[in-house]
């Protein structure tokens, strides 16, 4: 296959990419039309006739989707809402979104939509150097969180030798790579970074494993600076990121070997980059809120997706090669992590950002919002902790000068014993807000 899983889509002209986007982008428009009565009556309201669409430009009169409006659907017409298309017989899979943020969003996969799933996850992980033979260690979480399972699928479709062991029994999954020789890991970042502390921590050296590789999501930060060299020069790799949502679908993006930002697999999936203040199209290069249209989804599929995360995009082909759009940096924060203090905001991994590149700091840190005593003033604490044996007081000029330039205030920083902040197999929790509302 050389360095491309599906040669013909993955460098298609851009003018062939995007006349195939209008056409099942009109197909999708039109069967939820039709078929919906949720999409119908948004479509109604909009003055929106799918037939009518000329351009991809036209997408932009259909109006957005978000979270809460699918919980508000699916409380009021249970359990799934009246957006899933395929018939019951078509029913593959259930998989709901986490629930980190609220009541969790059902979706289903048809049958049709597990193959197409598989088919672009194992795109994408061939892209970033997955091959036939390799032995894949997923530490994603199985079951009703999408992540496992369609690289479990992708890398059966591959002929690679998975351990599925999932997000959980760090020391198993310490046991099997020195045990076994996994070739590539897969887990959240923080994840991964907690396996590195404990390979650390047990005398083990990295360059005695056969990992040459691993792919992160689930979480932001594989494309932060600091999280990278951490992640690769403790697990003796070259790191990825990879990104996938619930409702649109898991792996649906990643990075290649060039590490230039996620590439999205474009022929499934449209890809917005939208200005939250106008709800216009951003410029390339400029920040928004990514929306996503599903393309060829059969059994629930998404029109204009308000993902509520910050990202970017170009065009421009990349060095390996792929057409394909990519966002350089991958996903930079998200809009629920926005936080707001004395007039500055910043996101967690701004923070991450920093906090990572002290040696004398683990990767553990949490942002802690309160309202003081007596004058009600808001205060925001960051607490890190120090690595055995490190002291605050080289540091603690320096990292309070770069908290403040990154950030544009400055936060009061906790130096808390190691070990003192929770790890977790899932997604980080990195803010503690008691402020009064």
């Amino acid at each position: 296959m050389g360095i491309y899983f599906d040669p013909a889509v993955e460098t298609m002209p851009r003018e062939e990419l995007e006349k195939l986007q209008l056409e099942r982008l009109k197909w999708q428009a039109t069967r939820c039309y039709h078929n919906s009565p949720f999409y119908k009556n948004k479509m109604d309201r909009a003055g929106v006739v799918p037939e009518n669409m000329k351009t991809l430009e036209d997408i932009q009169r259909i109006p957005f989707v978000t979270k809460d409006e699918l919980r508000q659907e699916q409380e009021e017409y249970p359990p799934l809402g009246r957006y899933v298309l395929a018939d019951p017989e078509e029913w593959g899979e259930l998989h709901p979104s986490t629930g980190t943020t609220g009541r969790p969003v059902n979706t289903i996969w048809s049958h049709g939509d597990t193959e197409r799933i598989t088919d672009f996850t194992a795109r994408v992980l061939y892209g970033l150097g997955v091959r036939k033979g390799d032995i894949i260690q997923n530490g994603f979480s199985y079951g009703l969180w999408v992540a496992g399972m369609s690289t479990h699928y992708a890398a059966q479709k591959m002929k690679c030798f998975i351990i599925p062991i999932g997000a959980a029994m760090s020391e198993r999954h310490i046991e099997y790579l020195v045990q076994l020789g996994p070739t590539f890991l897969a887990a959240t970042p923080s994840f991964a970074l907690y396996i590195a502390e404990r390979i650390k921590e047990q005398g083990i050296n990295p360059r005695d494993l056969q990992l040459r590789g691993g792919f992160f999501g689930g979480e932001g930060g594989t494309e932060s600076e600091a999280t990278r060299h951490k992640l690769e020069s403790r697990l003796g790799i070259d790191a990825y990121d990879i990104y996938g949502l619930a409702e649109i679908g898991p792996t649906m993006a990643a990075e290649c070997t060039e590490k230039a930002g996620l590439h999205w697999t474009e022929d499934h999936h449209l890809i917005e980059i939208i200005n939250p203040e106008t709800n216009e199209p951003c410029n390339p290069g400029e920040l928004g809120i990514l929306v996503i249209t599903h393309l060829t989804r059969e059994a629930t599929p998404m029109l204009r997706y308000w993902s509520n995360d910050y990202a970017s995009i170009t065009y421009e082909t990349c060095r390996c090669g792929r057409t394909h759009a990519r966002s350089e940096g991958g996903i930079v924060g998200r809009a629920d992590d926005l936080i707001i203090y004395r007039g500055a905001k910043f996101y967690p991994l701004q923070v991450e950002k920093i906090v990572r590149s002290f040696n004398e700091l683990s990767d553990e840190f949490k942002i802690v919002l309160f309202s003081e005593e007596g004058s009600g003033l808001e205060s925001c604490t960051i607490q890190v902790e120090l690595v055995a044996g490190a002291s605050e007081k080289p540091i603690k000029e320096q990292l309070t000068k770069a908290l403040k330039e990154e950030l544009l205030v400055t936060p009061q920083v906790e130096y808390l014993p190691h070990g003192s902040l929770e790890r977790t197999t899932f997604k980080a929790k990195r803010i503690l807000d008691q402020r009064k509302k």
